[in-house]
């Protein structure tokens, strides 16, 4: 079993920046990638970043050259640092995780709020 929490959501202007945390805890050696999605109102979810063991990144389209997904290993923790962040980007991130043996375990999701 793994207990995903995620922290750093909030209001930030048009053009400004903010980084989110995703912690887990539990059986943490059973982690294979741990990612980012995001819902905004009234859209499906849809994918932002995802992050491997092994390190290999990937990013979804919409946030390409403006987001970054980093981990620390020793923390169990992935970080998300949004930059140049636009209206269109307002939504609730989600931290997902998924293990080795093919489980996932999602957290309870962070507002972003990006207005002037």
């Amino acid at each position: 079993q793994v207990h995903v929490v995620e922290s750093g959501g909030g209001l930030v202007q048009p053009g400004g920046s903010l980084r989110l945390s995703c912690a887990a805890s539990g059986t943490t050696f059973t982690i294979a990638a741990m990612n980012w999605y995001r819902q905004a109102a009234g859209k499906q979810r849809e994918l932002v970043a995802v992050i491997t063991r092994g390190g290999t990144t990937n990013y979804g389209d919409a946030v390409k050259g403006r987001f970054i997904i980093s981990s620390d290993s020793a923390k169990d923790t992935v970080y998300l640092q949004m930059n140049s962040l636009r209206s269109e980007d307002t939504a609730v991130y989600y931290c997902n995780v998924q293990t080795l043996f093919g489980r996932e375990y999602w957290g309870q999701g962070t507002q972003v709020t990006v207005s002037s």
